[in-house]
């Protein structure tokens, strides 16, 4: 179902296409449903021109890849039925493009405050349907199986009432899937760059997932065995005006490969059972209904 916004929240389905009350329909902006018009060009937490290098370096990147990797198997541990799914901030659509191509003849939708990142997204995935919208204020009610957030809650001040609108929009027995940086003593210039608002700890991501209204299947933590690594190129960035953010991708093949393999043992001891206590970013899973008899 779709809030309406003219209505005071009046909600009507959301293949109507418009308010049946009201008449309301979402302006668009360059095809896309626009639900908050007036953050599509700066919506804050991110930078637009970040896309575009983002869009040229995710494909191949260990951590792009490895983290797609982990998202996957996590969703075909937890929730492989699923029908629809929607992601809030979904960038240039990277994870959404390994969705697509693991989970086909499935409902997808993707959503993002800049239009920018939009236009990346429905070129990688033209099968699924694209919203500009505002992670404050979800337009829908129940009406997806699927949820996922992958490195965005940590870009909006407002964290609990994003976590209350993804509980809004999630369906009854419906899944929670997303991924945060984690570790406050980790931050550094590239979080600064990177307009991070937090760096979670594990017990603050748990409080404010249950808070929402959500039970906890899976927390774990992830690049772990980079967590040295992570620690001395923070003590040796330099400050931000002098911060290179492609230095990042300058990675060689070997390093890059080795660095992958480095991720892929340590998703294996996930697959195992193992909740990781350290590591710069954390997985979690939960559900919106305790009643639900989920894939284990």
């Amino acid at each position: 179902m779709i809030l309406c916004p003219d209505c005071e929240g009046k909600a009507y389905s959301a293949e109507a296409g418009s308010c049946p009350s009201c008449g309301f329909k979402p302006p668009t902006i360059e095809g896309f449903d626009a639900w908050a018009p007036e953050l599509a060009e700066g919506g804050g937490g991110f930078k637009a021109e970040y896309f575009s290098n983002l869009a040229s370096n995710e494909e191949g990147n260990f951590w792009f890849t490895s983290r797609n990797k982990l998202i996957l198997w996590a969703l075909r541990k937890y929730f492989p039925r699923f029908e629809s799914y929607l992601e809030v901030g979904c960038g240039t659509g990277y994870v959404l493009s390994g969705i697509a191509k693991e989970f086909p003849g499935r409902l997808l939708t993707g959503s993002e405050v800049f239009s920018a990142g939009l236009r990346y997204a429905a070129m990688r995935v033209p099968t699924a349907h694209f919203a500009q919208m505002d992670a404050r204020k979800i337009p829908f009610e129940e009406e997806f199986d699927l949820v996922g957030a992958f490195d965005v809650i940590e870009h909006i001040e407002e964290d609990e009432a994003v976590f209350a609108q993804l509980y809004k929009a999630t369906r009854q027995g419906g899944v929670l899937i997303l991924t945060v940086p984690q570790h406050p003593w980790l931050w550094s210039t590239v979080d600064e760059h990177a307009c991070h608002a937090r760096r979670y700890t594990a017990s603050q991501l748990r409080s404010r997932v249950e808070a929402a209204g959500y039970r906890i299947l899976r927390s774990t933590s992830f690049v772990s065995v980079l967590l040295p690594a992570m620690i001395l190129s923070r003590l040796r960035t330099p400050g931000i005006e002098d911060y290179d953010p492609s230095s990042e991708f300058r990675i060689s093949p070997i390093v890059n490969r080795a660095l992958t393999f480095a991720l892929s043992l340590e998703r294996r001891l996930i697959e195992w059972g193992v909740d990781l206590p350290f590591g710069g970013s954390r997985l979690l899973v939960a559900v919106k209904d305790q009643r639900l008899s989920v894939s284990t």
